[in-house]
């Protein structure tokens, strides 16, 4: 990929924190529907399948819950937010670095 060329392997986990922390938002999101499954991207496997040009759908899992609810919902509101804050700070730093060698390119093609 020319993408990974310039910017590792940062642009592609960019898109799959993205990802992941659209899932855990739906997770928080629905924390009150009954029946309503959490579910979560295994980051690691997810980077795997991209990396060799598949589908990331085999890294969506379904979370277990420690203890289960009456009404059939997943959600953990304290593991959902745990994992919504880890996986936006994992985007904001893949964020800086993209960010920091755009500038960098931007200079070089400046002659600065």
């Amino acid at each position: 990929m020319a993408s990974e060329k310039l910017f590792g392997v940062h642009a592609t986990a960019l898109q799959l924190r993205s990802q992941r922390m659209m899932m855990l938002a739906s997770n928080i999101a629905n924390a009150a529907t009954p029946n309503y499954k959490a579910r979560d991207l295994d980051f690691s496997k997810a980077l795997d399948l991209a990396r060799q040009g598949g589908s990331t759908e085999g890294a969506v899992l379904y979370r277990v819950p420690v203890q289960s609810s009456l009404d059939g919902n997943t959600v953990e509101m304290a593991t959902e937010q745990t994992a919504f804050a880890e996986n936006a700070l994992a985007y904001r730093s893949s964020l800086s670095f993209l960010s920091g060698r755009v500038n960098t390119l931007t200079r070089a093609i400046k002659g600065e």
